[in-house]
């Protein structure tokens, strides 16, 4: 052993090197250290690629798909602009409320008596609540538009993963007397109904936004910087007078409980400047809470229903006529015993009239005389009559939901068709429309634009009748309210109105119904300067009195009495006692 080792030490002192020791030579080919080299050298240069790629060429892609995992947008809710009467008065406002939210895993105490707190704050059984926390998703709202002392004490508890979300409750200090002028909005403060609907655009505003960063339980723990202002939405002025509106309300609700009727309406027109003062419908509903909201409730019945006005129609008739030159107020017609063959069918009135002049035909509302005056006219004449006031056509008072009616046309008009049209039969209409139409009576001779926006112009009107057409009808509707016409129970003690009655048959299966009826009533208050256009309908009285003159009619004298004194309208009549016939006159239906 010691021989061997001295004789490498001699050998390496010799000069000999150490590889060249048989046992120790390592014999490789020299290809495969190139190869080595050159797969090191492309995994540094792969790396380094790689590493510009990513810092420099994929900087800003990686930087989002950072900050999407922890940077978040919140939305800046924009105020939803108010909405006011006429006079100020707020009818539509919004509250900031909270929605509460959550996470489902984070909530930790799901069986604590935490989480009965909540369900009891949030008003809802605590198996909803679970039921709500029990799912796959990684956000879920528990409760909207939570008012904000609930949301106080909900913060109180500080349950982990449960947070708030603000936003805004629109709120109606009216409450049902305006429900259906101004509507409501949906929990995404969408607006659904009425002006809310109708001036969507205006009202809601823009939306803003910013940036946050937020921790893994989504609280916000750095503020990155606003995106965009919000920008509130518009403040609108109705043209709604909030006095009037809440006479006509009483008016309606009382009218149709004394007269155990189905559904009753009435509208409010200001002749001068075509603004709707006042517009109510019962039933009606409670919009700061529609749990129970039903669709009787819901419905518009002054826009959206239409029916056939009945005699109200014939003022149109006798109107069209005067302007040609065909008869004149003083013109004699027999209308004999009451009953007229025309085109087939008979004309019946429900007293024999026997002759008459025209004042009295529209005093006692016959139908045989109005047949008669009809029978002067083309069916041209009375299409273009009635849709130039708006009959049949497309309404265009930026209201949702409004109906056209049905004028069919007059090629198509059989005899009896054009005698039935001269006295409000086989033509329909809303309410509205025949108020709109009345103007042309109560101003002279020209129809003007309606508007639920406050009107700061004077309107440009349409002529349609003569200056001296519309004041003789004035004259024949205010003897209309008087002992011996069909409304006398539309008179207002110091005041002189006029009007028209309507009783229109129920079209029921596609026959008239003999015990279903519309009671109806457009009248002008007060005669000596026209100020208001007021017409009433009652929808279906089941008790003892059907007819507009017993329906409507005392609605109309009510309503307007209140109205004229609440606009401070001066009294234009010295009559004090108003005189009901103990039996009074019944139009003809």
């Amino acid at each position: 052993m010691k021989a061997g080792t001295s004789a490498s030490r001699v050998a390496a002192a010799k000069g000999v090197a150490f590889s060249k020791s048989p046992v120790l030579a390592v014999r490789l080919p020299d290809w495969r250290s190139r190869v080595v080299l050159f797969v090191l050298f492309s995994a540094f240069l792969a790396l380094a690629g790689r590493a510009l790629w990513l810092q420099g060429v994929s900087n800003r892609f990686l930087q989002k798909q950072g900050a999407s995992r922890y940077e978040r947008t919140l939305e800046l809710p924009a105020t939803r602009g108010k909405i006011f009467d006429r006079n100020g008065i707020v009818l539509a406002s919004s509250l900031p409320v909270k929605a509460v939210w959550a996470i489902p895993d984070d909530v930790k105490e799901s069986s604590s008596a935490k989480l009965r707190e909540l369900a009891q704050l949030l008003d809802m059984p605590q198996a909803e609540l679970l039921k709500k926390l029990d799912s796959d998703r990684t956000f879920v709202y528990l409760k909207r538009q939570v008012e904000m002392d609930v949301i106080a004490r909900i913060e109180k508890l500080g349950i982990d993963g449960i947070d708030t979300r603000k936003e805004y409750k629109r709120y109606y200090p009216q409450g049902d007397v305006m429900a259906h002028i101004v509507g409501f909005t949906n929990v995404e403060d969408v607006g659904q109904e009425g002006i809310e609907l109708a001036q969507q655009k205006n009202l809601v505003g823009q939306t803003g936004s910013r940036r946050v960063i937020k921790d893994r339980l989504g609280r916000i723990v750095e503020d990155v910087g606003l995106s965009r202002e919000p920008h509130d939405g518009k403040d609108i002025t109705l043209s709604v007078d909030s006095k009037l509106q809440y006479i006509a309300y009483n008016s309606v609700k009382d009218a149709v409980e004394k007269f155990h009727a189905k559904a009753g309406a009435a509208v409010v027109l200001d002749v001068h400047t075509g603004e709707v003062l006042a517009l109510t419908n019962w039933p009606t509903y409670n919009p700061n809470d529609r749990s129970h909201l039903t669709g009787e409730q819901l419905r518009n019945r002054v826009i959206t229903d239409t029916f056939e006005p009945g005699s109200t129609l014939k003022p149109f008739t006798v109107a069209l006529a005067l302007d040609k030159g065909l008869i004149k107020p003083t013109t004699l017609f027999d209308t004999g015993n009451g009953r007229y063959q025309t085109g087939g069918h008979t004309i019946r009135d429900t007293h024999p009239h026997g002759v008459i002049d025209v004042s009295t035909i529209i005093q006692k509302s016959s139908n045989i005389g109005t047949t008669k005056i009809s029978e002067l006219l083309t069916a041209q004449d009375m299409w273009e009559m009635f849709t130039k006031v708006g009959f049949g056509q497309a309404p265009r008072y930026g209201f949702p939901g409004a109906a056209a009616g049905r004028v069919r046309p007059y090629k198509s008009w059989p005899i009896v068709a054009k005698a039935n049209m001269s006295f409000g039969q086989g033509i329909s209409m809303s309410l509205l429309q025949l108020a709109h139409a009345w103007l042309i009576f109560a101003r002279d001779g020209d129809i003007i634009p309606l508007s639920f926006q406050k009107v700061t112009d004077k309107p440009v009107g349409q002529q349609i009748i003569s200056a001296k057409t519309a004041a003789q009808i004035r004259t024949m509707v205010e003897s209309v309210v008087s002992p011996q016409g069909t409304a006398a129970q539309a008179q207002v003690a110091g005041y002189r109105v006029g009007g028209k009655t309507g009783t229109a048959q129920k079209v029921i299966n596609g026959r008239y119904s003999q015990t279903h009826y519309v009671g109806s009533f457009a009248g002008i208050a007060p005669m000596s300067n026209p100020r208001f256009i007021i017409a009433v309908m009652i929808d279906d009285p089941s008790g003892p009195f059907h007819t507009g003159g017993a329906v409507a009619a005392p609605t109309f004298a009510a309503l307007a009495a209140n109205a004229l004194r609440a606009a401070n309208v001066p009294p234009d009549s010295t009559v004090t006692d108003i005189i009901i016939p103990e039996h009074p006159l019944e139009e003809s239906n």
